[in-house]
């Protein structure tokens, strides 16, 4: 699931402190809501998110990372740091903004 496309862009975003799926899809303009709706169902059937309904009106529903998600946070780091290092500056731009390296393949 890891390496699945928007996978590693998802992860930073709920890294980065999004929770709620309205943060995540403006956070990643250029991926579907359809495709972030499938990709959090598979994150969350896979215990490395949560989805939490909080009792408010209306209903709040927001997403959160496991401690097994959290647990990728070191990873998506080097990831990210790794390609800042060695990818070009415009192979970032053409990554819609995403975080370098982590864009989808």
């Amino acid at each position: 699931m890891i390496g699945r496309r928007w996978a590693g862009v998802i992860l930073r975003e709920l890294l980065r402190g999004a929770t709620r799926f309205g943060q995540l899809s403006d956070a990643i303009p250029d991926m579907s809501d359809k495709l972030l709706s499938e990709r959090l169902k598979r994150f969350e059937s896979e215990g490395i998110v949560e989805r939490v309904v909080l009792p408010t009106t209306p209903v709040t529903i927001e997403y959160r990372l496991t401690d097994k998600g959290r647990a990728l946070e070191a990873a998506v780091r080097e990831l990210s740091a790794w390609a800042e290092t060695w990818l070009p500056a415009d192979a970032e731009q053409e990554a819609s903004g995403e975080a370098p390296g982590l864009a989808p393949s």
